[in-house]
């Protein structure tokens, strides 16, 4: 079984993202804790944020009070409500979530039945439930969770025996060829990626830029890559370095041929449902573009956007370290498009006290992962977190966008009663 664990502060945007699917019967409410059960009448996200509102008032210090979980079992695992139900407790319970306000809802808009479940991290005193080593501990519980039902330990593998580690080019320290060296020989054949574009933005991670030339050779027009090394804002910082330097891997017909057989291999990558789920539930936690960014880095997927001199966004593009992948938005879905969080973001975006990241230098915005979680001492860190991903089989949700425009007006009409 897989848990994911999403940190923000919109509570009403995650209750309404897991109470759209019951109202469109896409979901049921399967447990609630400290909050009465309608047997007789619908749920409400008006409802269920009465309960929370006490614990939130009493918070004055956590700054991300909200946690949305979601809990995935195997797809050949069969469970069923009763089964989800005892899962959800004791998990919580070993969370130390046991005595918190809670909605469980069993999400069926896909054949991989999953629950999410909606809580607070703040108690009734104020006080923050240590979140310290949640993401090991979580781990922990899955495990004894799979044990005790006999579920199937999914995903574990695949992630934990990554064994390559790449860290970003210092310039400071010199050598920089050789730095380039150990990333570019071997870091193509480690992640995947479509596009020109994508190895582009995931080079941007670790201080190197590349870029196509076109020459011509003994009569006939050849194509071929330079590298550079950058500074951590993207700015180059050294001379351009050729492909051929670091061997076929780092050629251009080596990285079109990679392209080409990533197309194929992220087509039907389940993992691509796992990170869009991820992208949602941040949505739904967060209220800015910067939260947004952070609650993913935290979780081991970058986010790289592109805007123009008008701070328009025109692209962007999530490198999830945990599957190795990179994809575009809207290869994940339409609704994750340039273009939506352009929408999503602008009113926010506009107001003074908004964060802009946009980059001079070729017009990036994006937040080094590699360098939160490459560290020198932060290995053990990754190794207990990449047991942690959300699981989902989903290219059907609706938009999140219009959480965040529903949240809004409900609030507006909340505070005027």
């Amino acid at each position: 079984m897989i848990a994911k664990i999403g940190k923000g502060e919109n509570l009403w945007g995650a209750l309404t993202y897991n109470q759209q699917k019951v109202d469109n019967e896409n979901g049921t409410v399967l447990f609630t804790n400290k909050i009465p059960d309608l047997w007789d009448h619908p749920y409400s996200v008006r409802f269920f944020h009465q309960y929370f509102e006490p614990y939130l008032i009493a918070n004055n210090k956590t700054e991300k009070p909200v946690r949305h979980i979601s809990l995935n079992p195997d797809p050949n695992d069969k469970v069923d409500d009763k089964i989800y139900r005892e899962m959800a407790q004791q998990y919580m319970q070993e969370m130390g979530y046991g005595n918190q306000p809670y909605v469980v809802f069993k999400h069926t808009d896909i054949d991989r039945t999953h629950i999410h479940i909606v809580t607070t991290c703040v108690q009734i005193d104020g006080k923050k439930i240590s979140d310290r080593y949640d993401h090991s501990r979580s781990m922990e519980a899955c495990r004894k969770l799979e044990k005790q039902y006999n579920l199937k330990v999914t995903g574990a593998n695949r992630n934990l025996n990554q064994s390559s580690i790449f860290k970003p080019v210092d310039y400071t320290k010199g050598n920089i060829k050789t730095q380039l060296s150990s990333i570019l020989r071997h870091m193509p054949q480690t992640y995947s990626f479509q596009s020109i574009g994508a190895y582009r933005a995931l080079l941007s991670q670790f201080n190197i830029s590349v870029e196509e030339v076109n020459g011509e050779l003994h009569g006939k027009m050849r194509k071929g890559m330079v590298y550079f090394a950058t500074d951590k804002n993207g700015k180059k910082i050294s001379n351009p370095f050729k492909s051929s330097l670091f061997g076929r891997h780092a050629g251009v017909e080596n990285i079109q041929e990679l392209i080409e057989k990533s197309k194929v291999k992220m087509k039907n990558d389940p993992l691509k449902f796992i990170l869009k789920r991820t992208i949602e539930t941040a949505i739904s936690t967060s209220r800015t573009e910067t939260a947004f960014k952070k609650q993913l880095l935290e979780q081991g997927t970058a986010t790289v956007i592109r805007k123009n001199d008008d701070g328009r966004i025109y692209g962007i593009t999530f490198i999830d370290h945990n599957s190795k992948s990179v994809w575009n938005g809207s290869q994940l879905s339409k609704e994750l498009s340039a273009n939506s969080f352009n929408k999503l973001w602008h009113e926010i975006e506009t107001k003074p006290e908004a964060s802009s990241y946009n980059s001079s230098n070729n017009d990036i915005s994006f937040e080094k992962s590699s360098e939160h979680f490459f560290s020198n001492n932060s290995y053990e860190g990754v190794h207990g977190f990449f047991s942690s991903l959300l699981s989902s089989d989903t290219d059907k949700d609706h938009e999140e966008q219009i959480f965040a425009s529903q949240m809004k007006k409900r609030e507006r009409k909340r505070r005027k009663k």
